[in-house]
């Protein structure tokens, strides 16, 4: 077969080569980008393409991007859409049907007290907790591609659900309010949770329609960390009054941790010795299950259900021992039996809750996506994060017509659903059974059940987020700009609020990553003898160096941002501004590290070949890729330079310095990386 035109062959087994000035031996000719498409794409499109205008190559992807979309059947689109019609005719029955059967019920008998719980966290009566946990499961089961993940009521939303609740809602000053007057406070919180699960859900599908599934990527795992271990101490504060059995109005805002703090310390002598003794009895059986779960993971068939054995133990010592008459024990009371009728939230709330269901549905978002992928990576499957948008999006919006409250894939739960050997999004329906039996059958039975031990569920469930501070050590080791995001997005969480912090956490990681762009370190490279390669110069002292070559290599992105620093490097190093370099003859500037370019990068480009031209500097350009190359084009570059000046590689613009400018003598090449 046939080289390149122009090349030769290398030197046989009797034929001396140049091993010490590799680039002196024409192996084939140097590469520039015209002579590349040349051979190897389309020589005519091309230079079509280099000159195409910007509105003319959007409105040709535009049209490609609606072929694309027009082209699939409606059955490919069902089977994208309705993911169990693709994993259900390949389900292993007899291997699965066990482990999943196990763990649905595993996590159903978890959700029925972590879901009346968390419905106290988010300011709504009980039961509504219990929808939440059986509509946003079965309407994941359908469309979700996470195939261990679990999803109901998570402790992060309910907290800033409750708080927004609690603004929009306040409950009256004076207190003391009437059987009636509560049942209709009561139904406009409802009211006001359930619009900002239609709210959020809403955001959720369009950025689905807008295939925005990379927004994910914005919510780091620090910030993402960082925030739901700072959510899990507002929870532990705000359910210190319930604990305690002190009648506190709820803290919003900034500073609420550090307001209920005070409150409770300055009531704390009205505690009530009985609420008090039933919330250090939970937690005392409470605390040890989790860790003998944790402990025993492996050797456990099943985890302890420790919450609804501790639910069972108090709602009957309440009813023997009548708690709530005899020391006024708050109780959870009757929960209403089948569901609630289908309503549409008042969308005339949408404009107030808009504020607070755009950082809900970002949360939901972050926290389903990075569960579903740490799973996914674990056992060896994909999911796709715009039909996870489009399944957490369907889930929230029905499931507000049932008078449900914002909802998200769960940390407890999920791991509680591998441990127990679920398999599949199957497990999700076994789930549903244990709720929707609570809901239809069993509901009577959890009247007496104390809220102070729902507050201590809500307690024990935030131990995980809890132990995520373990992780600080090794973060600090690993990264210590990682570990400054965390500790940021930490402190304005527990300062401010969980909205507010989240906000801090996703501006301050933005601010470090453009930080760092705009710290461009240099390392002297030289050529490897007998090599094409090019290494920093401090590794070894035999590298070679051509004078009068200088390689440029600049590792960022070139932006508006970064194009001061771009000036201010080539100009000391080509001596065209007032700094000291070595006389330059030809420079070679390295774009394989410019991901992207904008107008004031590649109008700095632009300028720099307008400079380099006037001060007699052969300017050379390698491994653009086609984005780049693109703007460049469009801000006027080859009007300053020649196609012949665009390179494939370092390599080749080296090697045709070499060889068609004459730069002989001892070889020096610096390269500033």
């Amino acid at each position: 077969m046939s080289g390149l035109p122009g090349a030769s062959t290398c030197p046989g087994p009797g034929e001396a080569s140049d091993l010490k000035f590799p680039l002196g031996a024409k192996f084939r000719e140097p590469l520039t980008e015209a002579r590349f498409q040349q051979l190897f794409g389309d020589a005519e499109q091309e230079p079509e393409l280099l000159a195409e205008p910007r509105w003319s190559r959007l409105r040709r992807l535009w049209k490609r991007r609606a072929r694309a979309c027009s082209g699939p059947g409606p059955w490919p689109l069902l089977r994208a859409r309705l993911p169990p019609l693709r994993w259900l005719p390949h389900y292993r029955w007899r291997a699965w049907l066990l482990g999943d059967a196990v763990a649905g019920v595993t996590v159903g008998i978890v959700h029925v007290p972590q879901g009346m719980a968390f419905a106290l966290l988010t300011s709504v009566p009980p039961v509504f907790g219990l929808y939440t946990s059986f509509f946003p499961v079965l309407i994941y089961t359908l469309l979700g591609t996470g195939r261990h993940l679990s999803t109901g009521t998570f402790a992060v939303l309910s907290l800033m659900t409750g708080s927004a609740v609690e603004r929009l809602v306040p409950e009256p000053p004076e207190g003391n309010l009437s059987g009636i007057e509560r049942e209709q406070l009561d139904a406009q919180r409802v009211g006001a949770a359930a619009a900002m699960a239609f709210g959020s859900g809403a955001l959720m599908l369009g950025m689905f329609a807008l295939q925005l599934g990379v927004l994910a990527t914005f919510l780091s795992e620090p910030v993402v960390k960082a925030l739901t271990s700072g959510a899990a101490l507002h929870v532990l504060v705000s359910q210190l009054p319930s604990l305690l059995g002190l009648p506190l109005p709820r803290q919003i805002g900034c500073f609420a941790l550090f307001k209920t703090l005070a409150a409770v310390l300055t009531a704390l002598p009205r505690s009530s010795p009985a609420e008090l003794t039933v919330s250090a009895l939970s937690l005392a059986l409470l605390v040890p299950v989790k860790e003998l779960n944790v402990r025993f993971r492996d050797r456990l068939p099943t985890p302890i259900p420790g919450e609804i054995v501790m639910v069972l133990l108090a709602s009957v010592l309440c009813f023997t021992s009548s708690l709530d008459t005899r020391y006024n024990i708050q109780i959870v009371g009757l929960l209403p039996g089948g569901f609630p009728q289908p309503l549409l939230p008042n969308l005339a709330e949408l404009p107030r809750i808009l504020a607070d269901s755009l950082p809900m549905a970002l949360v939901t978002f972050a926290v389903s996506a990075s569960l579903a992928s740490i799973y996914a990576d674990k056992y060896s499957y994909t999911i796709d994060s715009n039909q996870e948008l489009f399944a957490h999006g369907v889930s929230n919006l029905i499931s507000s017509l049932f008078s449900c409250f914002p909802n998200s894939a769960t940390l407890a739960t999920t791991s509680l659903l591998v441990d127990a050997g679920g398999n599949t999004q199957l497990a999700g329906l076994f789930s549903c059974m244990v709720v929707l039996s609570v809901l239809l059958w069993l509901g009577p039975f959890f009247y007496y059940l104390p809220k102070a031990v729902l507050a201590c569920i809500n307690i024990s469930s935030m131990r995980q987020m809890f132990f995520q501070m373990r992780e600080l050590p090794q973060l600090w080791r690993i990264s210590r700009v990682d570990f400054a995001v965390w500790m940021v997005t930490w402190v304005a969480v527990v300062t401010l609020s969980v909205d507010l912090g989240l906000a801090v956490g996703v501006v301050f990681s933005m601010m470090t990553v453009v930080c760092r762009t705009q710290r461009v370190q240099g390392l002297a490279l030289g050529l490897a003898e007998g090599t094409e390669l090019y290494r920093p110069l401090r590794e070894s002292h035999k590298l070679l160096q051509v004078p009068g070559l200088c390689i440029l290599s600049y590792p960022t992105p070139l932006y508006f941002g970064t194009r001061g620093q771009f000036r201010r490097i080539l100009e000391w190093h080509l001596g065209l501004g007032e700094g000291v370099a070595e006389p330059v003859r030809v420079v070679v500037l390295d774009c394989s590290g410019v991901t992207f370019a904008d107008a004031a990068g590649a109008r700095e480009v632009v300028q720099l070949a307008s400079r380099c031209r006037d001060a007699g500097i052969h300017l050379l350009l390698a491994q653009c890729n086609a984005s780049v190359l693109g703007t460049l084009t469009q801000a006027g570059l080859l009007d300053r330079v020649t196609p012949e000046q665009l390179f494939v590689s370092v390599q080749d613009a080296a090697a045709y310095a070499l060889e068609r400018l004459e730069l002989t003598g001892p070889k020096t090449c610096t390269v500033w990386v």
